[in-house]
């Protein structure tokens, strides 16, 4: 079995990811197409906007003959949408509203706020008039043929409604993973029931399928095995069935700790075990057939972070995304940070007003400090960060 020795973070990250294929893309509508990720480019068949419309309720004018004071003859009116194909000529105006299409002949729009209407004649009194004003031209936002999204782009709210506005009822995207999160240890109780001395309740289970669901994926299993050999291989066939199976606890080396075991009675190859970051140093990749497998430390801080930083960019990888990588932020550190000896360690704080400050213990059991968290602070082995120090910080919330 490859893999026995500590390996650096970055070349677990390029191993686990170079074993990593998009899944087929599939066509879904866009109202179910929110974060997922663009399976090819797609450019613009329609300008935008696609008509020269007015910016204001006002009227439209011919802008050389309504200077101030000048009084034209109301023509007639256009409301927003279905064109009345309407014209106009020198000193006369078209009662125009917001979106509405222009009259043929019309350059200007004069507010309405800067007019008097006296029956069936409006008085200008605006200062000056000239050609374009309050006017949205034809392709100023948009033109034709112009590319809209690329292929691994996420489909935010707002890529959506540029979809839309070109007529676009679906679009092709990477497929949405299914995965499995199986818990392990003798020592979890489920939340709910009655604890004996020396169990805690199982964390792990909830955390990583809401992490799992914030990144996109389809949580298709979740299940809780004890420290039991037969158990977790059963447990184990029945999760390979995914696309991939997240595994927290049972990857360290102590008598308990069988999931390296199980993984091979099913048929698992592993890639990888253990790798030199803080907190997360007994971690597992590997594959079964085309599922991939990932085994992550027990504690809760150890889980948090491995899943952030070696699982989620290749689900992200898997859906089709390009971009594999947290936000980032500039900021200012609030008070001195020393690393690790030998391992970059993650820092758990609070980012506000550009300061981040360290929250709680720094330890991998440490949830409390966790759950108040909103960004990550990566220090390099032996690095010794001094108060205002200038930082970039991954955002987690």
């Amino acid at each position: 079995m490859n893999g026995l020795h500590v390996i650096s973070e970055e070349k677990a990250r390029e191993k686990i990811l170079s074993a990593v294929a998009p899944l087929p893309a599939t066509e879904v509508s866009l109202a179910h197409a929110l974060h997922r990720f663009a399976a090819n480019d797609l450019f613009a068949t329609i300008p935008l906007p696609p008509f020269d419309n007015s910016a204001m309720d006002g009227y439209a004018v011919v802008a050389n003959s309504a200077g101030k004071n000048a009084r034209l003859k109301i023509a007639g009116e256009q409301p927003a949408g279905v064109s009345k194909n309407l014209s106009l000529s020198a000193g006369k105006t078209i009662r125009i509203f917001t979106g509405a299409p222009m009259p043929i002949g019309a350059d200007a729009v004069v507010m309405q706020e800067e007019t008097q209407r006296e029956g069936d004649f409006v008085l200008i009194q605006a200062e000056q008039t000239s050609v374009g004003d309050f006017v949205r031209k034809a392709g100023a936002d948009l033109a034709v043929g112009q590319q809209i999204v690329k292929r691994g782009d996420r489909l935010r709210p707002a890529t959506l409604g540029l979809l839309a506005s070109q007529g676009i009822e679906s679009v092709r995207v990477g497929a949405q993973p299914r995965v499995a999160i199986v818990t392990t240890g003798d020592e979890l109780g489920a939340p709910g029931q009655q604890l004996r001395s020396g169990e805690i309740f199982d964390s792990n289970g909830l955390m990583l399928a809401s992490l799992a669901a914030k990144t996109g994926m389809e949580v298709a299993m979740r299940r809780h095995c004890p420290d039991n050999f037969a158990t977790l291989c059963t447990t184990l066939r029945d999760a390979v069935h995914q696309d991939a199976v997240i595994i927290s606890g049972g990857v360290s080396v102590g008598e308990h700790d069988l999931v390296r075991e199980a993984l091979r009675e099913i048929g698992a190859e592993i890639d990888l075990w253990r790798v030199a970051v803080k907190p997360g140093k007994p971690f597992l990749f590997g594959k079964r057939d085309r599922c991939l497998i990932f085994g992550l430390p027990g504690n809760p801080v150890s889980t948090f972070v491995t899943f952030l930083v070696f699982v989620r960019p290749a689900l992200l990888q898997m859906m089709g995304a390009i971009d594999l990588s947290l936000p980032r932020a500039n900021a200012r550190l609030v008070h001195e940070i020393t690393g690790d000896e030998t391992r970059p360690h993650y820092f758990r704080g609070h980012l506000a007003d550009g300061a981040f400050t360290v929250i709680g213990r720094q330890e991998s059991h440490a949830i409390f400090g966790l759950a108040r968290a909103n960004a990550l602070l990566r220090v390099r082995p032996e690095a010794r960060l001094s108060a205002g120090s200038e930082v970039e910080v991954l955002l987690i919330d």
